[in-house]
């Protein structure tokens, strides 16, 4: 263990502040404030409409330009990027409804493998 990580734990406590606590299995200690998401990242906005008679749930990860077709929007510009949502989450586009989402760019090697198979491949280049 790592002195850093030495002095966050005590003999199984975390250490907050002046205050350690006992730790439950699974929880998760946040710093006290606001976590901005995506901060800096490319970010783009498009108005979006469900033209289809179902409605359709788009994952946080799911590359937006392979998105049901009967989702109405510039698949070109949406290229490469995803929802700016939290991770796990989702947003739903009931029937008729028409709705501004906020894409922000894929990151990491930018690798598109799967979903409508539309990519197969890298992003750039």
């Amino acid at each position: 263990m790592t002195g850093s990580a030495r002095d966050a734990m005590i003999a199984g406590h975390e250490v907050t502040g002046r205050q350690a606590t006992t730790m439950i299995p699974g929880e998760i200690l946040t710093r006290e404030g606001e976590i901005v998401l995506n901060e800096g990242r490319e970010a783009l906005s498009l108005k979006v409409a469900n033209t289809g008679d179902r409605p359709i749930q788009v994952g946080s990860h799911y590359h937006f330009a392979e998105t049901n077709p009967a989702l109405d929007f510039d698949r070109a510009a949406a290229r490469g990027m995803r929802l700016d949502i939290a991770a796990g989450t989702a947003v739903r586009f009931e029937p008729g409804q028409s709705r501004d989402v906020r894409l922000i760019a894929l990151s990491g090697d930018r690798q598109v493998h799967g979903f409508n198979g539309r990519v197969g491949g890298a992003l750039d280049g």
